[in-house]
Order: structure tokens, then C-alpha cells, then sequence
């Protein structure tokens, strides 16, 4: 291969496949021929090309032929929103001044020449500049040489041994240090790139991965958050060989996670630590260690050397490296492109220990540079900050936050506003701690190793307070752990991730309401963080401690099925809490199924959701079928409405309610697995909404031959539906116009079905409540009585049906309340064998086995 001479970085076989794209694959010996053209147009001088980056060939291809070519060549992002693209490339341009520029313009690579040859007087060893930062226009550029380049590949590629055989999915932008390495080992071994810019959460993201036989990805931190929320451990992927990760600490309870998961399917989990002043990668952790040393970075990549300057006396010291790909050197400017190497050894800035293994393990940051939430924090920046507003600070990197110590009491509440303003950040990234003193080194410097221990030890005991000084948002995660049953809930999680659905925010919702005063409407797409930080009240203002407020949709449930229940026991007569319940239903599944989550989270929530209605039904409605004989199969497994029901009402139809509950989400389920419906959703959630509305409503016109539905229709799927949309639609409706209209639709569409005034005014009266009013005061003392109606709402509709004859005419209230109490103890037994369930499930179904092969046995000796 002759086209990059210059770095060696092309060396496959010309017959082998090197790049898999939407379009097709491309050779070795295309892409040579691609690169030969590329370098033409950019001309035998030296020039500097700015290529705006993305994971496609234009980008690729004139990358390699400024390389190729001897031009140095800075790569930018150019993926995003585009204003924030604008200013990045801007602020480099007006800095920098590159000669040539590849960049989208309407959707086209553009090529633009700026000047024939170059205004810049560039170092001869000068290969690539890279930003320190990707999220500000004018970073401190990297300046890399030719063997920093060749060398760093050569080394990844060496440890990850890679072959011909092996193909990379590129997971991560190409402008990144991590992304940029992953191209470029995988190119100087001769294997070959699947150039993908979709995200790990998409499932054409894996059905490209299988069907090009990917055999990696690389990951950061948040990658691992994604595939967490999409059930990545769950799939089987039959090329991969590795994953590697890099780009931020993971915490070591998940890299032995991914470890052994690896172990199970076959495939090896590689920690990476690297920084873009050494190219990309200075240390691996051999993936044979990744289950029992996870908390280690590993051993220097082949070529590097690490040693440990200043060490305390727990041998922790400042991490220094040493090796071939070890930057030239900082450009701040376009006269620094001239300079030579002016680093030797780099100091990174993290401070380490050896173990007596020889695995090295970071402990925290002694750099006064660090980054937060993608940003590149000055920490000496920020103590001057505050010290221009009166406090003396100290402030350390904890985790991806800022913690700051001061020594005054009246300095807690003025530091965050001020460093969150200044910096960027967001306001709950930066914690304030209160100390005694600062502590200092033996020879009188500030003791920053002392400062990051204490940052730990405290954000652990008192994690993310309040500045108010009450609600953290550990307060709200422990609260999310415990009624949703989900240890593994961290600070970033919302009840939607969660995966809470109706049938658990009840409870959530009132305790929540308890903590924070008056939730958002969208409070559960909104993380324990954000929650924790929001203020639900004047400063001062003190609660009325005999009233408490519930969420409307939750006092509508407990409502409705007292409704329900009452009626059917003859305790008073008041129809319409089970159309009411199904807007409320509607209502739910717009705030929670269908949030703005990924979609394989979105189709698993509304399937998870379908089978807990779905499944203590049929336990029930089949255990009453086996030991009376009233219920027929159909009505058994939720067919008896689908299949055609009987004209008039039988006991067949007691449970119509819970049918179309569960086929209309298994519907919408199979609705959004249309991606094209998906995005118009979410791009336009509302007329989406009023679209399915309108058709709903004409299918019930259309089905029913006019307005009024006969007896038996109005519990119909097809002939209901419109109930369910419109609670769809009122979840939608989030400002006053869309309110006033959604209020108009159903003062039209609710009268004249049931043909009972009283009827439709119970449903009316319920959705425009529903519309208009978030939460209700309530006296405190009904809130836990409520909550748990409202909870139990589903079992006690499963159950009332057996309950209330048993009292015949004469006890209406007794079989009421009985019917209550029963369902109430029926939703508790539940919920605690369905947690135990999960949380032991191969006990679970071993016993279970047990006992049906032992019931089995026992009937065949009988027989």
C-alpha cells in the first residue's frame, strides 16, 4: 500500500475488507486509492486542514490524507446541535486560521481551500492537534507527532492483539482521543472500522453490529449507563471478542459486572486509562484481572512506564509517564505550531499507588485542571472566583463534581450560585463542605490528597445536600430503591428509568409529595437530583401541618374503584369510575410508558406493564375458573371481548375493564415498534396524541352507528378506546391553550355515550379534574388511606366481583369494605412474592418446578 507512507497507519491486505459503511464495504485498496485522491486536492506543501468530524467517510478519508501528506491536521466535533457546532468551529477558525476545512455544508462534505499554501510555519513533526476539551471553542490544542500517532496505535493494538479478523464499531466520536485510537490501531493492523453514528440504545445499532460480524465497541462511562437501561446483558452477540472502556473511572462493582459477564458469553472486558496529552491510552488492565482487581487501571501499555513522584506515607503520590506517544506539547496559539517537543515525562495529574503486583490504582486528582460534566475546570479559577466575593475556598474534584471547603458558616449558601453560574455547571454538580481549618503539607502547601480524602468520606456520609439544609437527592434514590425494588437506583435515576409505571406511583407520588411539597407535572421523567434541587416553596414558608396534597390522578384511581366497587355492591348507585379509570389509564401511559426514553426501553416498559396486569389476573380469574366453573378460557386469558362477546351482560364481561387494558398497551406496543411513528411522537407528542384521539373517536362513531353506545358496547375494546386516548391527550396538553382545547374535547366527546347524564358527568367532571388540577390539599389524615386505594386498585377490582355477592342485599357496606380488604391483602401477598421473586429468581423457579413435577407425581400415583 502506498498511500500513507508518512505514518504506516494503512497496512491491511488490498483485498480485505477495511471500512463496512451504510453503503456498502470498502477495500484496503479502495480506500487507498480514495486517500490518493484526497491528498491530491490537499497539495505537496504543508498545510493545516481543520476536519469537522463524524463516524463517515469524508471525514475519515481526508484525516488519513493529511497524515498521508504531511499535513497537520486538527480534528473538531461536528456531530451535535448545529449552533453548538458554529461556535466550536468558529472559535478554532478565528484562533487558528487553518488553511483548508472539510465541514457539512446542507448536508454535503465540503472541501473549502481557504488560501493556496499556508500562513502558518508548522513544525516538521507536527501530525495532529487535538482539543483538550470537547465542549469549548477554544481549547488548549494537543500537539502530536508522527511517532506519537504510529506508536500509541501500534501499542493498542498489540495488547488488544488484533488481527484482520477484528472490526470495531465506532461507538465514540473520531475527534476524541478514545475514538481517534480506536480507528487507528484497527487500521495499522489491517483490520477494519463498521462506520456507525448511531447510539448503543438503537437496535439498528446491533443489527448493523451482527450483521457486519463487529467483533468490539468502546465505551465511557456513560455508554455502560445505556446499555444498562437497553438489556445489553440480556442479548447474545456471537462476533464480539471484546468490549473496552475508557474515557472516566467506571466504579469497580460494574466493571466485575461486565467482567464476568464477559466470562458467561465469551467475550473479554478491557479498562483502558488514558489522556489526550499521551495520544489515547497509557495503561490497560489485562481483562483476566478485570473480575478480581477492578478497582486497578492495570500495567503501561507496551513502550510505557509509569513511575510515582512524592509518595505519602500510603504510598500515594503524584502519576508520571513516560513514553513514545507522549504529546510534543501545548498549542495555545498559532505560533505554538511551531514549536517543538517541549514535554518530556508527563505528569497526569491523578494521584496513584503501586500495588506489590505492579497494578497501578488512581485515588483521586492532584491537578488543578480537571473535568466536570465534559468541562475543563480551572480549580485555582474557581477559589479566585469566590474570593472575589469575600470567601476563602478550596476547592478538589470528587466524582465528577465540584467540591468546594470553606471556613465560615455564611459562606455555604452563596458558593454554588456563584461557581454554577460562572462555570457552566450544572447547579447540582457543585457540593460545599464546611471545615475547621485547610490542611496543609508539611512544607506549608495546601494538602490536596488530605482534601479529596475528606471530600469522599463526607459526600458519602451526607451525599448531594440540599442547600436548604433538608431533602437530598440520596433521600429521593433510597426512596426510589426501596418501593421500586431497585437496589441498583443511582442519583442520575428517574422513576421513568426506573421503570416505574402506574402501578407503583402511587405510593411513590404521595411520599415524594410528603418530602418535597408540590410535585411538576413531569416529575417522573426528572432524576433524584434534579428533584432534591428544586424548591417547592418560598424561603421561610412554613407547611400547614393538617393538610397534605395528592396527586389528582392518584385521588381519581382511589375515587374511581370506590366508585366501582359501591355500586356493584348496591352501596350507592354512581356509574362511571371504570371509564373514568380507563382516561386515567390513558393519562399514565403517556407520563410514564411513554417517556422520553430510548425506544427498546420504551417497548419494554409498556410489555412489562401489560404483564403485571396480566399476570395476577389470570392467576386469578383461572383459580376462580378451576374451583367454581363460572369463567370461561377466553374470559380466563383476556380473549372474551377480542373473540366477540355476548350482546347482552354476563358474567363473562366482569373483567371487559382489565382486557382492554392489557390489549391496548400490547397494541401500542406493537405501534411504536414502527420506528418512523416512534420519532413523530416524540417530535410531536401532542398532535400525536390528538391524531390517535380522532381516529379513535371515529372508530367508535363507526363501530356504534351514532353516539350512543348500546349495553354491552360501551365495555368494548374497539368501542372504548377513545376513553383511553383521551387521557392520552390530556397528559399532553401542557400549556393553557392546549388545556382549554383538550377541555373542549371532552365537554363534546363524553355526552350522549353512556345515554345517562349522570354518567357522563361522573366521567367529565374526573378528566377535566384531571386536566386542570395537578394536586389536591387534602386533610393529612386520609393520604395514607387513599394511597393505598389507589394502590391496590387493580386486585381490588380482580377480587370484588367474589367478594361482595357473599353478603347478599342486606350487608352492602360490609361487602364493600370486605371487598377493599380483600383486595388489599390480596396486592400486598402479591407485590411481596413478586419482589421476592425478583430479587431470588432461579430459588423461584426451582421451587416452583419442584412443586409442579411433584404435583405431577402425586397425581400419576392417584391415577
Amino acid at each position: 500500500m502506498g498511500g500513507l507512507e508518512a505514518l504506516r497507519l494503512l497496512s491491511g491486505d488490498p483485498s480485505a475488507t477495511a471500512l463496512v459503511t451504510a453503503n456498502g464495504t470498502i477495500n484496503y485498496a479502495e480506500l487507498d486509492e480514495l486517500v490518493r485522491d484526497r491528498r491530491e486536492l490537499l497539495g505537496d506543501g504543508r498545510r493545516l486542514v481543520m476536519v469537522s468530524c463524524a463516524n463517515a467517510l469524508e471525514p475519515l478519508v481526508t484525516y488519513l490524507a493529511a497524515l498521508a501528506a504531511g499535513h497537520p491536521v486538527l480534528l473538531i466535533a461536528g456531530d451535535g446541535d448545529e449552533p453548538s457546532q458554529e461556535r466550536n468551529r468558529n472559535g478554532l477558525l478565528e484562533r487558528y486560521d487553518p488553511d483548508v476545512v472539510l465541514a457539512p455544508v446542507g448536508g454535503e462534505w465540503r472541501l473549502d481551500e481557504r488560501r493556496e499554501g499556508s500562513r502558518h510555519t508548522l513544525h516538521p513533526e507536527l501530525a495532529l492537534l487535538l482539543s483538550t476539551s470537547g465542549s469549548t471553542g477554544s481549547p488548549k490544542l494537543v500537539r502530536l507527532s508522527r511517532e506519537n500517532v504510529r506508536s500509541n496505535a501500534r501499542s493498542i493494538a498489540d495488547y488488544l492483539a488484533l488481527t484482520e479478523q477484528d472490526r470495531a464499531a465506532t461507538t465514540l466520536p473520531m475527534h476524541y482521543c478514545y475514538g481517534l485510537s480506536v480507528v487507528n490501531s484497527h487500521l495499522i493492523s489491517g483490520a477494519s472500522l463498521l462506520l456507525t453514528e448511531r447510539s448503543v440504545v438503537e437496535s439498528e445499532f446491533w443489527n448493523e453490529f451482527d450483521a457486519a460480524g463487529a467483533t468490539s465497541f468502546a465505551g465511557v462511562p456513560y455508554t455502560f449507563d445505556l446499555l444498562d437501561s437497553t438489556g445489553f446483558a440480556g442479548r447474545q452477540h456471537p462476533s464480539l471478542r471484546y468490549i473496552t472502556q475508557a474515557g472516566g473511572r467506571l466504579g469497580p462493582d460494574r466493571v466485575r459486572d461486565y467482567a464476568r459477564l464477559g466470562q458467561e458469553r465469551g467475550f473479554d472486558f478491557v479498562v483502558m486509562y488514558g489522556q489526550t496529552e499521551a495520544t489515547a491510552r497509557m495503561a490497560y488492565l489485562p481483562p483476566e484481572l478485570a473480575a478480581t482487581r477492578p478497582e486497578s487501571i492495570g500495567i503501561p501499555i507496551p513502550g510505557g512506564q509509569f513511575r510515582i513522584d512524592d509518595a505519602d506515607e500510603h504510598s500515594v503520590g503524584d502519576l508520571v509517564y513516560t513514553g513514545p506517544n507522549v504529546m510534543m506539547g501545548y498549542a495555545e496559539s498559532p505560533e505554538g505550531l511551531a514549536a517543538g517537543p517541549t514535554v518530556g515525562d508527563l505528569r497526569t495529574g491523578d494521584l496513584a499507588r503501586q500495588h506489590d503486583d505492579g497494578l497501578f490504582e488512581i485515588v483521586g486528582r492532584s491537578s488543578r485542571f480537571v473535568k466536570i460534566y465534559g468541562l475543563r475546570i480551572d480549580l485555582d479559577r474557581v477559589e479566585r472566583l469566590l474570593d472575589d466575593d469575600g470567601v476563602e475556598a478550596r476547592a478538589v474534584n470528587h466524582e465528577e463534581r465540584l467540591v468546594v471547603f470553606v471556613r465560615e458558616r455564611w459562606a455555604l449558601g452563596l458558593v454554588a450560585p456563584i461557581a454554577a453560574e460562572a462555570l457552566g455547571l450544572p447547579d447540582h454538580s457543585v457540593r460545599v463542605h464546611l471545615v475547621q481549618d485547610f490542611p496543609l503539607t508539611s512544607s506549608g502547601k495546601p494538602d490536596t490528597a488530605s482534601l479529596l480524602r475528606e471530600a469522599a468520606l463526607l459526600e458519602r456520609k451526607a451525599p448531594l445536600v440540599d442547600r436548604r439544609g433538608t431533602v437530598t437527592a440520596e433521600n429521593i434514590r433510597a426512596l426510589y430503591a426501596t418501593l421500586l425494588d431497585r437496589p441498583d437506583a443511582v442519583l442520575d435515576d428517574s422513576f421513568v428509568a426506573l421503570h416505574g409505571d402506574s402501578l407503583s406511583y402511587v405510593e411513590v407520588s404521595v411520599r415524594l409529595e410528603q418530602m418535597l411539597g408540590t410535585l411538576p407535572r413531569d416529575w417522573p421523567a426528572k432524576s433524584a437530583r434534579e428533584l432534591a434541587n428544586r424548591r417547592t416553596a418560598p424561603s421561610g414558608a412554613r407547611p400547614r401541618r393538617s393538610l397534605a396534597r395528592m396527586e389528582t390522578s392518584v385521588l381519581l384511581r382511589a375515587i374511581a374503584i370506590a366508585l366501582i366497587t359501591g355500586t356493584h355492591a348496591n352501596l350507592f348507585h354512581i356509574q362511571g369510575g371504570a371509564h373514568l379509570l380507563l382516561g386515567i389509564l390513558g393519562y399514565n401511559l403517556a407520563r410514564f410508558q411513554f417517556a422520553d426514553v430510548p425506544r427498546p426501553m420504551r417497548l419494554g416498559k409498556l410489555l412489562r406493564s401489560a404483564v403485571q396486569i396480566f399476570v395476577p389476573a389470570v392467576l386469578w380469574i383461572g383459580g376462580v375458573g378451576l374451583i367454581g366453573g363460572m369463567y370461561e378460557p377466553a374470559t380466563v386469558f383476556m380473549l372474551h371481548n377480542l373473540l366477540g362477546g355476548d350482546e347482552r351482560w354476563t358474567v363473562q364481561w366482569q373483567y371487559w375493564f382489565l382486557e382492554s387494558v392489557v390489549w391496548t398497551i400490547l397494541g401500542l406496543a406493537l405501534l411504536f415498534c414502527v420506528p418512523q411513528l416512534d420519532r413523530i411522537e416524540r417530535r410531536y407528542p401532542f398532535v400525536f396524541a390528538a391524531s390517535f384521539f380522532a381516529g379513535a373517536l371515529l372508530l367508535r362513531l363507526l363501530l356504534t352507528g351514532g353516539v350512543e353506545a348500546g349495553p354491552t358496547e360501551r365495555y368494548s375494546l374497539p368501542i372504548v378506546l377513545w376513553l383511553i386516548a383521551l387521557g392520552w391527550l390530556i397528559a399532553r396538553s401542557t400549556d393553557v391553550t392546549r388545556r382549554v382545547l383538550s377541555s373542549a374535547v371532552v365537554v363534546l366527546s363524553v355526552p350522549g355515550f353512556f345515554g345517562d347524564p349522570a354518567r357522563e358527568a361522573t366521567t367529565i367532571a374526573g378528566l377535566l379534574l384531571l386536566l386542570w388540577l395537578p394536586a389536591v390539599p387534602l386533610p393529612r389524615i386520609l393520604v395514607p388511606v387513599l394511597s393505598v386505594t389507589a394502590s391496590a386498585s387493580l386486585f381490588v377490582y380482580l377480587v370484588h366481583w367474589q367478594v361482595f355477592p357473599l353478603f347478599g342485599n342486606d350487608g352492602p357496606l360490609l361487602a364493600t369494605l370486605a371487598s377493599f380488604a380483600v383486595g388489599i391483602l390480596a396486592w400486598r401477598g402479591y407485590s411481596a412474592l413478586s419482589a421476592w421473586w425478583t430479587r431470588h429468581p432461579a430459588v423461584a423457579t426451582r421451587t416452583l418446578m419442584t412443586n409442579v413435577f411433584a404435583t405431577r407425581t402425586s397425581a400419576g400415583r392417584r391415577r
